[in-house]
């Protein structure tokens, strides 16, 4: 056998040409690379194998001071947390009238929204955050309320603010602290929510957060925490959703979600679910209020502050696969049999409700035909070899 030489160098010469190009790109995107790839891998390793996160108990408690301060404000006319309610329904979660008793609740439910999304919160009504539709379909009682802060431009503030007064007094759902209703305020948004919820709805089977851009199938919703409750009368210790492992800080400073060094020095956060939409037993809500009243409230981004205070309470998120992170679930009969919760949803809320929630949809996936069509058209649609940030390759088998 003869070697061709010739070709033995065109061929080193092409590897060599292929590795200092690849090189090049490298050395180019090397910042991006080593945000999205190298340091989530250094974080990840972290996490698991060092980081105990003693850290918590430490350097997030508040000192007394700040505890005496805090108390003395939940004690205040203005309300549960630093800032005085604009508006408030602390008998949301009672029988009729003023005082009465106390319903028996299976979901309360707030959702994130800003003062000017007028639209976003109709269609929400009248969509999956229909109270009526719940009892009278589903035979549930789940309360959905508004929560807000007041909006950031001074000069839009007063009629922004007349409207929201006359929204609340046509349905009477909107929960308004003294805030501005910016980005760095969602954690001072989420301590509202768990605050308003231990003192006005503690009885609440579940509590969930979720944004305004988020769709909610509730019939599904409803029938996964209803067979939570048949497994044992009391769902203990459960915060559901879509899970982010080991996600090291963002330190670029042109990203919306920078965190510095000074705020927080570790190379990753405890485990934590997208803030998008999530569920927490009614325990975890309680553990988790108390953990507010006792950690520095200084982390702005309120998913991963509500992972810092679940670890300070031992408690640990739980992935559910039809949970969607950041990204919109695929529309097809076949994911809405499953879906609880899909994100980016602005616009097309009604319209997804309508199919979401169609009767035939059931049928689509029934029989062993059905359901091996239905695996098929999911393999397709969540396992492609690029990443998408909603439902995993694994919901395609569940």
């Amino acid at each position: 056998m003869f070697m061709n030489f010739r070709r033995i160098r065109k061929c080193q010469c092409v590897q060599l040409l292929t590795t200092g190009l690849v090189l090049c790109v490298v050395m180019v995107c090397w910042e991006e690379l080593d945000h999205h790839v190298v340091s989530h891998m250094r974080s990840y390793t972290y996490r698991y194998l060092v980081n105990s996160y003693d850290f918590l108990n430490s350097s997030y408690a508040i000192t007394n001071s700040d505890l005496e301060r805090r108390n003395h404000l939940n004690n205040w006319e203005g309300g549960l947390g630093n800032y005085p309610y604009l508006i408030n329904h602390p008998d949301k979660c009672r029988g009729e009238g003023a005082g009465g008793r106390m319903d028996d609740v299976l979901l309360l439910l707030f959702v994130k929204s800003s003062p000017e999304n007028f639209e976003r919160r109709q269609d929400i009504r009248d969509t999956w955050g229909n109270e009526s539709f719940v009892w009278s379909e589903l035979g549930e009682r789940v309360r959905v309320m508004f929560a807000l802060g007041v909006h950031p431009d001074a000069e839009r503030r007063s009629s922004v603010q007349s409207a929201l007064r006359q929204e609340d007094y046509t349905y009477g759902d909107l929960i308004q602290q003294d805030f501005l209703d910016t980005f760095h305020n969602l954690t001072t948004k989420l301590i509202m929510q768990f605050h308003w919820g231990h003192a006005h709805c503690s009885q609440a089977r579940f509590f969930m957060s979720a944004d305004d851009d988020i769709f909610v199938h509730m019939p599904n919703l409803v029938r996964y925490l209803q067979e939570l409750l048949s497994r044992q009368s009391e769902a203990k210790d459960l915060w559901v959703g879509h899970v982010h492992k080991g996600a090291p800080p963002i330190r670029r400073k042109d990203s919306k979600y920078h965190v510095s060094y000074d705020l927080y020095p570790w190379p990753s956060y405890p485990d934590y679910t997208a803030g998008a939409g999530y569920v927490v037993s009614g325990d975890v809500a309680a553990k988790i209020y108390q953990a507010t009243m006792v950690l520095n409230s200084s982390m702005y981004i309120d998913d991963v502050f509500m992972g810092i205070c679940a670890k300070a309470m031992g408690v640990s998120p739980q992935e559910h696969v039809f949970f969607s992170g950041e990204g919109k679930a695929p529309y097809h009969p076949c994911i809405y049999d499953h879906m609880i919760t899909s994100h980016g949803h602005a616009t097309d809320v009604r319209s997804l409700w309508r199919a979401a929630t169609n009767p035939e949809v059931h049928s689509s996936s029934k029989g062993f035909l059905g359901n091996l069509y239905c695996t098929a058209v999911k393999v397709m649609l969540l396992c492609p070899p690029y990443y998408q940030n909603t439902y995993s390759c694994m919901a395609a088998f569940a």
